[in-house]
């Protein structure tokens, strides 16, 4: 086995392991390449078939092609697609593009707020109705309490403290200091009654890892993430007035991972383009506290 082979034979036996301890569990897609690769590891896991409802938080403020890749790939791949939005937050105009809060502020009511409400069934949520190919509002209400969601330790600081199954509290709110720990491959799967609990498959792989699974798989991404002739394209995608492009003339996945392993980017975090990380105090660890992904 390759390195590769090694990495995704872990994520798949994380996946089926969630899916065998936690009744109520849900997956998110933010429709980037890491949760791009969980999804596809997931319909390995699952036989081409993945049992687990996607749940993607639409904050209005994507970048177009990613809400289009999103409905595409769930017809095509016949997926269980929901979203969840802030939807009195953005009726409101209490959002940073809208001027009338900072970033943080931003992220807090269209990410983080959004995604507990949207995870306990408080806030409505929308289900893709595969024949006519448009969402409908979702009449069931069930809380998720267990979610997989596709977080790197090496994307930044504070993911770096997360284990394979982090437990929160029913607010989504995570104590970094009361983490179970994970020895020898042993994970904690039993909590108590009412913990909600982050599944995380790919936290051992790195950037250069996934680009080159996506590589291997010929996995689809959006193609945001390549140089379209004006010499950038973007490193990690988010809301357009947060989110930055780099400097870069890749245009296919093995330019890209050229790029990672000439250290081209060895001095740039991954997340440079993104705004509201510098106004965190250069990490994300404030927003990731309160259930922010």
């Amino acid at each position: 086995m390759d390195h590769l082979d090694i990495l995704e034979a872990k994520s798949v036996y994380i996946l089926r392991e969630a899916y065998r301890e936690f009744k109520s569990l849900c997956m998110l897609w933010s429709v980037g390449k890491d949760s791009t690769v969980l999804l596809w590891l997931a319909r390995k896991a699952f036989f081409g078939h993945v049992p687990i409802p996607l749940v993607h938080i639409d904050t209005h403020y994507k970048i177009p092609e990613m809400i289009q890749y999103r409905d595409r790939l769930a017809l095509d791949w016949g997926l269980n697609m929901i979203y969840g939005e802030n939807s009195e937050a953005i009726r409101n105009k209490q959002t940073f593009p809208d001027g009338n809060v900072d970033r943080i502020s931003c992220c807090r009511n269209l990410k983080s707020e959004a995604l507990k409400h949207t995870l306990s069934g408080e806030w409505p949520r929308y289900r893709m109705d595969h024949k006519e190919k448009r969402y409908h509002l979702d009449n069931n209400r069930e809380p998720y309490t267990g979610v997989i969601v596709g977080v790197r330790a090496d994307e930044e600081g504070s993911r770096s403290k997360e284990r394979y199954f982090s437990p929160r509290d029913k607010e989504n709110e995570w104590d970094v200091g009361d983490q179970p720990p994970e020895f020898w491959d042993q994970y904690k799967t039993d909590f108590a009654p009412g913990t909600h609990v982050r599944v995380h498959p790919l936290l051992d792989w790195t950037e250069l890892n996934i680009w080159e699974y996506i590589e291997r798989e010929k996995i689809p991404i959006v193609p945001l993430y390549f140089d379209r002739g004006e010499g950038k394209r973007y490193r990690s995608l988010g809301c357009y007035p947060c989110t930055n492009p780099v400097e870069s003339e890749a245009t296919t996945v093995k330019e890209i991972i050229e790029e990672l392993r000439s250290g081209k980017f060895a001095n740039i975090a991954e997340r440079a383009g993104r705004a509201q990380d510098k106004e965190d105090g250069g990490g994300l660890e404030t927003l990731r506290r309160e259930g922010y992904m």
